[in-house]
């Protein structure tokens, strides 16, 4: 038997973005419902388990390197669509969860909430299309 290897990060991405988006997303319903500390809780998880996935999405990437795309046709496209929009919002929510999340620390709840209202959608975006993106390039489409 052997242990886990760099081959295994793509799926354990996966499960890190998923669990991700569902913890943001039960935050919400946390803050909406007046439970605060649960709020802190589901986001301050959120925020780990991003940063986890960001940390092996790297190492992955250090040691394998890019990853074509099998697929052709309409596919291509979306997958594409879908790559590109998840690529660009992703390097934008690094600096609005950090500052959300400042800001929230310092308790400077007005600013918070204002660019939480972006951060959160956003989030969820890249955590709910890095699932899908995974899918569609492990599972969806054969490998060149």
């Amino acid at each position: 038997m052997t242990g886990p290897s760099v081959t295994d990060l793509p799926a354990l991405n996966a499960a890190l973005n998923g669990t991700s988006a569902v913890l943001l997303a039960s935050g919400y319903l946390c803050i909406r419902r007046g439970k605060v500390t649960a709020h802190k809780a589901c986001m301050a998880s959120a925020f780990v388990l991003s940063t986890l996935f960001l940390a092996s999405y790297l190492t992955y990437h250090y040691h394998v390197g890019s990853v074509p795309f099998g697929g052709q046709g309409w596919i291509r496209r979306a997958y594409f669509a879908v790559l590109v929009s998840h690529t660009v919002l992703a390097v934008t929510i690094v600096p609005l969860a950090l500052v959300t999340l400042s800001r929230a620390l310092r308790g400077r709840f007005g600013a918070h909430v204002r660019i939480a209202r972006w951060t959160l959608p956003l989030w969820l975006y890249v955590s709910v299309t890095g699932v899908l993106v995974y899918w569609m390039l492990y599972h969806l489409s054969p490998r060149l």
